[in-house]
């Protein structure tokens, strides 16, 4: 006989389902993540740390003959790792675009204006602190980013407290915010273009393009096609991440109502998203915070996290996210153009608000972008590290003492 719970699970819409796994994966990969941090900074900042840089710099050699490529195992986890986890956040933006959170008009207009606010007012909070320092201002984008695991992992701490709106609105924020993120990366990180790799990168889109007028669904040409494509993006002077987001924007999502019934398989993107899920949330993002998460703390001190770099940072995620979150929804809300999600009131809305400020994972990544000067990366750690753990810290905070408990039926 059939447990309770399993039955009840089995008559949920296979959406909503998705949406449980997507939770349950990032809450318990945002702690991963804590974790991994934490661990760098340990290993950074003991005896450690000569190990630590030697595992940052080792020197790893891939290919045969002379088609190799050679790279310090930190950029081949900065380019290499993080495509599959860009590939992932293509997989989740095509889904919600065709079948979830963004296929409406109505769905996607608050977290995509509040996105957009929240991406503009930190950015211009770090400006006005740096405008006159052109170096600094190459991560004018790096307080733009909400990690989405990370904030899905405090979520997780306020237990039934929290509303199914709020997660939903917070997990449709941060995969808006990862698309515009997606499209700064490629604007303003690209450089020393190659137009004969960015040629052959082309001819990888059109074959793949290909398949999917053939309606080819066996996920392996796509796979192999992309790892092809990484190549020559890689070589081509655009971020080799970027290749990782077109693969995946590639993959066919055939169930475009999600009615497949139960005895037929998901589609190819939703079989591939699920599969990686799990990686990327406990292998692929840890090691990531490990590799770059390392901010050696030695000498540091007040005036250091005062600087117009990592104070600009800082405030933008602290004060710009919740700012220009709250700011853009409460004027759809008076617009009438929006309403806040069922269970969410103002005093919800300024909290999640503060939980968008925990930037950290695309924070951090753009930060190695922006910055090839060691001191000037340390010192935007330093701002995103800070900031990130401030608003985890008064996020949860705000929350605990505004959200009510709430009993299983009411969630």
């Amino acid at each position: 006989m059939s447990h309770p719970d399993t039955a009840s699970a089995r008559r949920l819409p296979r959406a909503l389902l998705a949406l449980v796994e997507f939770f349950r994966l990032e809450a318990a990969g945002g702690i991963t993540l804590i974790a991994a941090a934490a661990l760098a900074l340990i290993a950074a900042n003991s005896r450690l740390q000569d190990s630590y840089e030697a595992f940052r710099s080792f020197n790893l050699k891939v290919g045969f003959g002379d088609a190799v490529i050679a790279k310090p195992l930190l950029l081949w986890i900065n380019d290499g790792l993080m495509a599959v986890f860009f590939l992932l956040v293509a997989l989740e933006i095509k889904r919600e675009r065709l079948t979830g959170q963004l296929a409406g008009r109505e769905q996607l207009i608050l977290p995509l204006v509040c996105a957009t606010a929240g991406v503009l007012v930190p950015s211009l909070l770090f400006t006005a602190l740096n405008h006159g320092d052109a170096p600094a201002m190459r991560g004018w984008a790096v307080p733009a980013a909400t990690d989405i695991a990370f904030a899905l992992g405090v979520l997780a701490l306020l237990g039934s407290r929290v509303p199914v709106g709020m997660k939903l609105l917070l997990s449709t924020i941060a995969v808006v915010d990862d698309l515009i993120a997606i499209l700064i990366i490629a604007v303003f990180y690209s450089h020393g273009l190659s137009f004969a790799a960015l040629g052959l990168a082309a001819l990888v889109l059109v074959a793949m393009t290909l398949l999917n007028r053939f309606k080819v669904t066996a996920l392996w040409p796509y796979l192999l096609l992309g790892a092809v494509l990484w190549v020559c993006v890689l070589k081509s002077g655009v971020h080799a991440t970027l290749a990782g987001v077109a693969t995946g924007l590639m993959i066919p999502h055939v169930d475009k109502r999600n009615t497949i019934p139960d005895e037929i398989e998901h589609s190819p993107l939703e079989t591939l998203e699920h599969a990686l899920h799990p990686w990327v949330a406990y292998a692929i993002l840890p090691i990531f915070a490990f590799a770059n998460a390392g901010l050696v703390l030695g000498g540091l001190q007040m005036k250091d996290a005062l600087t117009a770099l990592p104070l600009g940072i800082a405030l933008g995620l602290v004060l710009g996210k919740p700012i220009g979150i709250v700011g853009a929804a409460l004027l759809m809300r008076t617009l009438g153009w929006a309403r806040f999600p069922k269970g969410m009131d103002l005093r919800a809305m300024l909290g999640l608000g503060v939980l968008c400020g925990i930037g950290f994972t695309m924070s951090l990544f753009i930060a190695s972008l922006a910055y090839n000067d060691r001191l000037r990366y340390d010192e935007s750690v330093l701002g995103i590290l800070g900031a990130s753990v401030l608003a985890a810290v008064l996020g949860f905070a705000w929350l605990r003492a505004v959200l009510p408990e709430r009993g299983v039926g009411e969630q």
